[in-house]
Parts: structure tokens; C-alpha cells; sequence
């Protein structure tokens, strides 16, 4: 189906280890969507301190190349993510 996305990736029941995405440019937005059930995820970015509540429905926007991000251990239920 035509997208704007240049890609479309699923990620199923994975922590995500601290890191910068190597693809697309500094100017680039990323956009992830958290899904799931019962899920207590933190979706952390380093480089500015931050750790956001990241719960099923949850959409993050971010300069994956240019900020350090990771996505903690999560304790109950099922997670999926659109990137």
C-alpha cells in the first residue's frame, strides 16, 4: 500500500538496548507506536534525561540518528511497536 513511511518495522516482546538509529538523516523524525496489552514499559532518551511512560497507545516521535534511546524491561503482558 502506498506510505510516507520509507519503512515500516514490528517489533514484538523486545527490550530495546540504549542506541542511536544508523539510518536516515539528523532531520528525520521516527514515529513509534506502542501496542499491547497490560504493559508498563519506559521509553528512556539519554541524551536529554527523560524517561516517558510508554503504554499501549502510546506514539513517540523522535530524531532516532541524533538522540540515544532505549525501552526498558516491561512486567506484565504482550508489547508491540510500530517503528
Amino acid at each position: 500500500w502506498p506510505s510516507i513511511f520509507s519503512g515500516l518495522e514490528l517489533i514484538v516482546n523486545h527490550v530495546t538496548l540504549s542506541h542511536r538509529d544508523p539510518g536516515g538523516a539528523p532531520s528525520h523524525y521516527d514515529m513509534l507506536v506502542s501496542l499491547g496489552i497490560r504493559d508498563e514499559a519506559m521509553f528512556v532518551i539519554e541524551d536529554i534525561g527523560a524517561e516517558l511512560v510508554y503504554s499501549p497507545g502510546t506514539m513517540v516521535y523522535i530524531a532516532g540518528k541524533v538522540l540515544k534511546h532505549s525501552v526498558s524491561h516491561w512486567k506484565i503482558g504482550e508489547r508491540f511497536v510500530i517503528a
